[in-house]
């Protein structure tokens, strides 16, 4: 049996659904008596509206900040260590290269002979080589250039795993916002599918109706739930890139409206292009490389090999009188005729003009990969400002309004659900933007660098100072679109 209130919430329903010309030209009702009717009969509802901070002030726990998180990983992450060790290896290897040979001692002997008659040589010499050509200071320089090489790879880890943990920080921020969001949207289909049913209690609605809006209600629950699972995933990265995989997952504190990063659009290329890290590490590697062929022309240059000592010489002189003890000195060089080096000098040759033309590929490769970036973030800020400047504005305006005319009896409660639903769904779609505004914008101020968690390039790999993991992560916080059907 239909109760005397459902009947009045109907009829309010079926007033404000009904687009009749003849309804329209009816003179308007008593609106204070209907008014009051409405509030004593109908459901009030006061407006509620997206807003961001909520994860931040459900927390019962300690707050993580950016700041945490980098000081965190300054500590812990491993690659930050590894490239200091590198430092200390180049550090060695230069004083090895400079490092003067060690001389050779030994034990000589000549003309030895038995029997009664005394005879022979015994003795010692010290043998040494003397570098000429200044090949040592020449080697040094090389190593010189690869101590410079890992102190700038040291660099550029600094900034990579600055750039990950910032990045993975404002995932994690994006993804608590999104959760509240996403909860919010589930609450509001189930009061939608909760007025469904009572229209269809009212013969105002059928059991299609009732299905779909049901089906609606499941579908932004799973969205919810996969949310959940996006941010722990997210914490997870955080915590790994941070270097302590099994950091409790907490709240994060940060805003992802304000302080976007300031990107200028029209130099960011010019300006990746020359003054990336990776441009840098190129040229040095082309330094080196020039030191290199120094190095190998010396070689051509023979040492010299310089040995004396003493020996005892056991024949006689004036028997019983023995010669006595005499001296010995050697001078020795290589003649450079077939071997001058002339194949390690042409392969550093090669070398140098391959360096020569790396750094050209790393300027090109950086441009290419910071257009596209650039578009990604320019399409971000452009989405970004325009939700937030026009259509949540509007949006909001249209559900303050449509509530508006449902406390004057003028709009029905599905119309106000139906609106802020949307309003709901616009701001998800605006963290979305956010999102991708934070992650392409630090990707760009951090020249390209953002994977905290790959091991920093010796010197001898430096041949590879742009990755492939340098692009950022995908967006993973979009990947299922729980927009109810209109």
């Amino acid at each position: 049996m239909i109760t005397t209130t459902k009947l009045a919430f109907a009829l309010s329903i079926a007033l404000c659904f009904t687009d009749s010309p003849a309804l329209a030209q009816q003179p308007p009702m008593d609106m204070s008596q209907e008014h009051m009717r409405h509030h004593d009969d109908v459901r009030p509802v006061a407006p509620v509206y997206p807003r961001f901070g909520r994860a931040k002030e459900a927390s019962l726990g300690k707050l993580l900040t950016l700041d945490d998180a980098q000081r965190l990983a300054a500590q812990t992450n491993p690659t930050l260590r590894q490239a200091q060790a590198e430092i200390r290896a180049a550090q060695a290897r230069r004083r090895q290269s400079s490092l003067y040979p060690n001389p050779t001692i030994g034990y000589i002997s000549d003309e030895i002979r038995g029997g009664s008659v005394n005879g022979g040589k015994q003795g010692f010499f010290v043998q040494q080589n003397i570098v000429t050509a200044g090949k040592l200071d020449k080697s040094a320089k090389v190593f010189d250039q690869d101590v410079h090489l890992a102190e700038m790879e040291a660099e550029e880890q600094k900034l990579r795993v600055e750039n990950a943990v910032k990045t993975a920080f404002y995932r994690v921020l994006a993804a608590q916002e999104l959760l509240f969001a996403r909860r919010d949207l589930a609450q509001i289909e189930h009061n939608y599918a909760q007025v469904q049913r009572e229209l269809l209690n009212s013969g105002q609605a059928d059991e299609s109706e009732v299905l779909e809006a049901e089906v609606d209600v499941q579908r932004q629950r799973l969205s919810a739930r996969m949310q959940e699972n996006t941010l722990r995933e997210e914490w997870k990265t955080l915590a790994a890139v941070i270097g302590q995989p099994d950091l409790p997952q907490s709240t994060v504190a940060g805003d992802l409206q304000q302080g976007w990063p300031d990107i200028n659009e029209d130099q960011i290329i010019e300006i990746i292009a020359a003054q990336s890290p990776a441009a840098r590490i190129a040229d040095s590697a082309a330094s080196r490389a020039a030191a290199e062929i120094a190095r190998a022309k010396s070689q051509a240059i023979p040492d010299l090999q310089l040995r004396g000592g003493l020996q005892y010489n056991n024949e006689p002189v004036s028997p019983p009188h023995a010669t006595g003890w005499e001296g010995l000195a050697e001078v020795s060089v290589e003649i450079p005729i077939f071997n001058r080096n002339q194949g390690n000098v042409a392969a550093a040759s090669a070398d140098l003009d391959r360096a020569q033309l790396e750094k050209q590929r790393i300027a090109l490769t950086l441009r290419e990969r910071t257009a596209r970036v650039l578009d990604e973030y320019a399409n971000a800020k452009l989405m970004a400002l325009d939700y937030r400047d026009e259509i949540l504005p509007r949006s909001k305006k249209a559900y303050t309004l449509l509530d508006e005319k449902y406390g004057l009896m003028l709009a029905s409660y599905p119309r106000v659900l139906r609106a802020q639903r949307n309003l709901f769904q616009l701001h998800t779609e605006y963290i979305a933007a956010l999102e991708n505004v934070w992650t392409t914008g630090i990707s760009l101020q951090g020249f390209l660098l953002t994977d905290g968690l790959e091991a920093p390039a010796r010197p001898a790999e430096i041949d590879r100072p742009i990755r492939e993991t340098n692009l950022p992560m995908p967006e993973r916080s979009a990947t299922f679109d729980p927009t109810p059907r209109p």
